[in-house]
């Protein structure tokens, strides 16, 4: 599976007041979800000695599904594909790592 076919297969799953015109319900999700995986890795460090066990990897990983979900589904709202939000990370990192700026501060580097 591929980004695009993902993105399209998760719409169908869509149901949120005035989906295709609503960028703002997918984003206070996609908040919301990335906050329950930082909590699970606070648990960790907490409880566990910052040891990831098995269930705790499974209930992480459906966390990092949910933060997925809401990124197709914010893609979607403002008409890019998946594919491309994709690609376009992966060349503005290579970017930075060409120029030695992969560390550091701010979205222009």
């Amino acid at each position: 599976m591929n980004f695009n076919e993902y993105q399209e297969q998760s719409r169908v799953t869509a149901k949120y007041p005035q989906v295709g015109n609503n960028f703002v319900y997918p984003t206070l999700g996609l908040s919301g979800e990335a906050g329950e995986v930082a909590e699970k890795i606070k648990k960790v460090i907490r409880d566990k000695n910052g040891i990831v066990d098995d269930n705790t990897k499974e209930e992480i990983k459906k966390e990092l599904g949910d933060v997925l979900w809401y990124v197709a589904q914010l893609s979607a709202e403002l008409q890019i594909s998946l594919d491309d939000v994709a690609q376009s990370n992966l060349k503005k990192l290579y970017d930075r790592m060409e120029r030695d700026v992969l560390h550091g501060e701010g979205d222009n580097r």
